[in-house]
């Protein structure tokens, strides 16, 4: 009885932990201000192209991936824009990232 409990209980924790690993796949859009986080918000010492979104209240900042900060950083580093980002985010040393599949500028 008492390895069939043992089973039942790690049959349950693989499945919460697979549930978990296909929500952040899932893609989301933020709607916010497209910018650059060296030149508009001062908070890196070299440009990177990012989504500041509010967020219950607070300001969170998204720092889009290596290939479409560059493709997309020509348009935003001088100006800041109001678009929307759909792709899929994650979080890596404190920072959040999102792998974006789709940029509108409005």
């Amino acid at each position: 009885m008492r390895a069939a409990f043992t089973l039942v209980l790690a049959l349950a924790i693989a499945l919460c932990l697979v549930a978990g690993a296909q929500a952040a796949d899932k893609e989301v859009t933020l709607k916010g201000t497209i910018t650059c986080a060296k030149c508009d918000l001062k908070v890196e010492k070299a440009c990177a192209t990012v989504i500041k979104v509010s967020e219950d209240g607070k300001d969170v900042v998204y720092y889009f991936d290596a290939d479409s900060g560059k493709k997309n950083h020509k348009t935003i580093c001088q100006e800041a824009k109001e678009g929307t980002v759909t792709g899929t985010v994650s979080e890596k040393d404190g920072k959040k990232t999102v792998k974006v599949s789709k940029v509108d500028f409005k």
